[in-house]
C-alpha cells in the first residue's frame, strides 16, 4: 500500500514512517520545510513539500503521489500552539482531505485526542459524545476535534485515533521538555496540559505505541478508536511519579477534579488486536529516567 504521511517529522511521525516502511508499504513523507524533506528522506521515504494551510500546494504535492491511504499527524503542539493547532484540525484537514479525495485515496488515519468526551464518570468509550457544550477554552479544542473527524469522514473509510497524553522521546513529558520546565516554575514554559496532582484523571499512551496503532489502523474499518494505555489515573497518583523520573520537584497535592478530565477506555482497540507495549504510565515514566 503507498501511504501519504502528513505531519511526518513530528512525535508520531518520525517513528511511524519507519515502521510503515518496515510493513512492507510504500511512503511519502508531507513536510513544509526542507530540512523536513531531508528527514523524511534519510528514513527512506518519499518527500514532498507542503503547507497544510495552502489548498493549492497541498493539492498539487499530494495528487501527483496517488496514495492508497493518508495519515494526518498535523498539530502544531511542539510550540504549545492550541490556535494553530486547532486551525490544523480545520483548515488543514480540509486541504488534505480534498487532496486525497482528488488524489484517489481510499482511506484516511487521524491524530485525534481521548480527551474531548463530554464529562461523566469512569473512563470513557467511543460512544461517548463529544464535549460539545464545553466553555472557552476547551470549546476551541473540542470544535476543532469535530471539524476534523467530520470533515476526514469524507474518506471512504476514515479511522479517527484518539490519543491519551502522549509522552515518550519528543514529547512534552520527555527529559528536559515542557513539562519538566513547567513543573520547575519556569515562567516562559508554554503548555496547554493539565498538570494539577489532583483528582482529575488522565489516559496517556506512548509515542511508539501510538505509531504503532497508526500502522495498525489501516486496516480498521471507519471510526472513532480510543488508543491508551491501560490505567486511567489521577493527577495526584501519575504527576508526583513524573516529577520524580525527570527530576524536578512535584505540585502539592490536591482534591479538586475537572469533570471532563475522566480517561478513556481502550477495549474497542484491544478488541481489534492492538495493545500497548508501554501498558501503564508506570514503567513508561520510570524507562525514561531523569533529565
Amino acid at each position: 500500500m503507498h501511504v501519504l504521511v502528513a505531519g511526518a517529522t513530528g512525535a508520531v511521525g518520525r517513528l511511524l514512517v519507519p515502521m510503515l516502511l518496515n510493513a512492507g508499504h510504500q511512503v511519502t513523507g508531507v513536510s513544509r520545510s526542507a530540512s523536513g524533506l531531508e528527514q523524511v528522506r534519510r528514513m527512506g521515504a518519499s518527500a514532498v513539500q507542503a503547507d497544510a494551510l495552502d489548498r493549492d500546494g497541498m493539492r498539487n504535492a499530494v495528487v501527483p503521489t496517488e496514495p492508497d491511504a493518508v495519515v494526518h499527524q498535523l498539530t502544531a503542539l511542539s510550540n504549545a500552539d492550541g490556535e494553530a493547532t486547532n486551525r490544523l484540525r480545520k483548515e488543514g484537514t480540509r486541504n488534505l482531505v480534498d487532496a486525497a479525495k482528488s488524489a484517489g485515496a481510499r482511506s484516511i488515519v487521524v491524530q485525534s485526542i481521548s480527551w474531548a468526551y463530554e464529562p461523566g464518570e469512569g473512563p470513557a468509550d467511543e460512544t461517548v459524545p463529544l464535549d460539545v457544550a464545553a466553555e472557552q477554552p476547551r470549546a476551541g479544542m473540542v470544535d476543532g476535534i469535530q471539524a476534523m473527524e467530520e470533515t476526514a469522514a469524507e474518506i471512504d473509510t476514515a479511522v479517527s485515533l484518539r490519543f491519551g497524553i502522549l509522552y515518550g522521546p519528543g514529547t512534552w513529558y520527555a527529559p528536559g521538555g515542557a513539562v519538566a520546565a513547567a513543573l520547575s516554575g519556569d515562567p516562559t514554559a508554554r503548555l496547554l496540559a493539565y498538570l494539577e496532582a489532583d483528582r482529575s484523571v488522565t489516559s496517556f499512551v506512548h509515542v511508539a505505541d501510538a505509531a504503532r496503532a497508526t500502522v495498525a489502523a489501516l486496516d480498521w474499518p471507519s471510526g472513532p478508536v480510543n488508543i491508551v494505555d491501560d490505567e486511567p489515573s489521577e493527577g495526584r497518583q501519575w504527576v508526583p511519579v513524573l516529577a520524580e523520573a525527570l527530576g524536578v520537584p512535584a505540585p502539592a497535592a490536591g482534591s479538586e477534579r475537572q469533570s471532563w478530565a475522566r480517561g478513556a477506555s481502550n477495549s474497542l482497540a484491544r478488541s481489534r488486536g492492538w495493545q500497548p507495549d508501554h501498558a501503564t504510565w508506570r514503567t513508561g515514566f520510570a524507562q525514561q529516567g531523569p533529565s
